[in-house]
């Protein structure tokens, strides 16, 4: 019967829920099985997303060297209220300066909360969006990520993009306007993504459309990894 209802733990559980009164034994009972199935549900999300590792919001160093917009608190940013008003958070910063990990740690707790998030390297996404395009897949590339409600784009600005490929991003990315959250990671300013994109109208379109409803965090500082490399030798 709990599989034809599809409770998926019931039957595992019921006998560790105490029996004070039929209504609170069915109140706690329920509340475990939700629990369970939240993070089942959570887990299957993380492991769709293809985050690079295992950072969280709970190990992530905040540290002086960041800097927030005035209309923005590291605790609003943290209930993750941006990917609710399809709003997009801009990191920018040295490389080493926790960029990725706050970005992985925001992705991994909008799972938590039943969010859909997908991560990509830019360089991998780039390589995936010439391959389906190549091989007349496109429209399905772009239609699997439909779904997600965030996506996280890490390393924009590493290598420089071929006009083809800058064409195929600026399209991906505007396809989600004011459809989903977009984190974008980059340890270029807006005024250095000329490197990226040679095409200067291509830039500022791309760029009028990331910022136009987005949160931008600078990172300045040291590399953690330099430093912890440094304070053991």
């Amino acid at each position: 019967m709990c599989k034809s209802l599809r409770l998926a733990y019931v039957a595992e559980i019921y006998e560790s829920i105490p029996m004070e009164s039929s209504e609170m034994f069915l109140m706690r009972l329920f509340e475990t099985e939700m629990r369970l199935c939240e993070e089942a549900k959570a887990e299957r999300l993380i492991k769709k997303s293809k985050f690079i590792n295992n950072k969280s919001l709970e190990d992530y160093r905040w540290h002086d060297n960041i800097y927030f917009p005035r209309h923005l608190k590291k605790e609003e940013l943290m209930s993750l209220s941006f990917i609710d008003h399809q709003q997009n958070i801009v990191l920018t910063g040295a490389p080493g300066t926790g960029k990725t990990h706050l970005a992985i740690g925001l992705g991994r707790e909008a799972c938590r909360k039943g969010k859909e998030v997908r991560f990509f390297r830019v360089s991998e996404l780039v390589e995936q969006l010439t391959k389906a395009w190549r091989d007349g897949k496109l429209s399905s590339f772009h239609a699997r990520l439909d779904s997600a409600d965030l996506i996280v784009l890490d390393e924009m600005g590493y290598l420089p993009l071929s006009k083809e490929s800058a064409e195929l991003l600026f399209h991906l990315i505007t396809d989600w306007y004011e459809k989903k959250s977009i984190i974008i990671t980059s340890n270029l300013e807006f005024s250095q993504w000329n490197r990226i994109f040679t095409d200067p109208r291509l830039k500022s379109a791309l760029v009028d459309c990331v910022i136009h409803h987005a949160h931008i965090l600078t990172f300045t500082g040291d590399s953690y990894r330099v430093t912890h490399a440094l304070s053991r030798n």
